[in-house]
């Protein structure tokens, strides 16, 4: 019986799309460098900054080409997505989806869809940091660190910058994340809970969802930024959905603002065009043509590029009133950590916290 989702069809589309994109066929594997060595010497620069150290020992650096990261998400996807898609086949006829359409066509339609997004995707993603690849792979669980060989290379050609600096900065980023999942005890269950109830609340209904669009059009601002902060998905979810989107978002914002702020200050003296290399993709997403724009909006991109600039200013908040070292309060329990109104409004967290703001010269 075939699944809802055709993978084998997923990643042939994605690698056909990611090739026609500019550098799909470069095959450059960063072999100049010693990500071993970096990766060293990151960590120790993330723990002096942070004060978190992986609980799992020493990280991985695996440099993939396009198709080695379309092949290490799609994996993800079918761990994660496992329990809901088979909940969902389960719910409908014999051959048929849930939609009414045969299973097969379905299957086939869904992983184009899949093989699309990721193919798109697959050309902008510079790192990750995943805490279900490393499962997905048959590593110990701690998840891996993927640069993107030929994406990387693109951007150090196009604006002159330097391998080395580059390659340890984009390093530092994502070993905080690693660092922040792993060096923090409670972390990774907490999140993977929070995904896994947004996936228990999902309902595949079709009427379900031509009543939350129904609603959307009914209150357009509410359904406008939604739309900003988590894509079409979070446009059409429930209210229950929703709160789990709000918690979600907080805790990824918190995540990526204080991986871009600690990645700039632990690379230090290492990295002395940090402030250029942030500039440079901070034009380059502005710069992304409307379609593009559009494609981000549609699939929750958006929200995430807007994650890191929430982020940062909520941290710069809490650290002018508490301290450089304001943010070990979010790593104490899960009920610490901001929620999305928080992050926006930063003395809502600093007043749950009972962090007085500083007083002003």
């Amino acid at each position: 019986m075939p699944g809802p989702v055709d993978w084998n069809r997923a990643e042939r589309i994605a690698i056909a799309v990611a090739r026609r994109q500019p550098g799909g066929g470069d095959a450059e594997t960063l072999g100049s460098t010693d990500f071993a060595a970096v990766a060293r010497l990151a960590e120790d620069r993330v723990e002096a900054e942070t004060g978190l150290r992986s609980l799992l020992g020493d990280a991985e650096i695996r440099v993939v080409d396009r198709a080695g990261w379309i092949r290490a998400n799609i994996a993800s996807f079918r761990t994660l997505l496992e329990p809901v898609l088979t909940k969902w086949v389960g719910g409908s006829k014999p051959g048929r989806s849930w939609t009414g359409v045969p299973r097969a066509v379905s299957a086939q339609v869904a992983g184009a869809e899949v093989g699309v997004m990721l193919g798109w995707m697959s050309a902008r993603v510079l790192g990750q940091y995943d805490v279900l690849l490393g499962s997905a792979h048959g590593a110990s669980g701690d998840g891996a660190v993927y640069l993107v060989g030929p994406n990387m290379a693109t951007l150090e050609r196009r604006f002159g910058f330097d391998p080395e600096e580059f390659r340890l900065w984009v390093t530092l980023h994502e070993l905080t994340h690693r660092a922040q999942f792993t060096g923090v005890p409670w972390m990774r269950d907490h999140f993977l809970g929070l995904v896994h109830e947004t996936l228990k609340l999902a309902d595949p209904d079709p009427g379900r969802m031509l009543e939350a669009m129904r609603d959307a059009m009914r209150d357009r601002d509410a359904a406008k930024q939604r739309l900003r902060d988590g894509g079409l998905v979070a446009m059409v979810s429930t209210p229950a959905q929703q709160a789990v989107f709000h918690s979600v978002a907080g805790l990824m914002s918190l995540l990526e603002g204080h991986g871009d702020v600690v990645m700039d200050r632990a690379g230090g003296d290492l990295v002395p065009s940090a402030q250029r290399f942030s500039q440079v993709l901070a034009e380059r997403r502005q710069r992304a043509n409307p379609m593009a724009k559009v494609v981000q909006r549609l699939i929750g991109l958006e929200g995430k590029l807007n994650q890191y600039a929430a982020g940062e200013q909520f941290i710069a908040a809490i650290e002018a009133a508490g301290g450089e070292r304001a943010i070990d309060h979010c790593w104490t329990s899960a009920e610490n950590l901001p929620s999305l109104d928080e992050v926006r409004a930063p003395g809502l967290w600093l007043e749950r916290m009972g962090i007085e703001p500083a007083l002003s010269a």
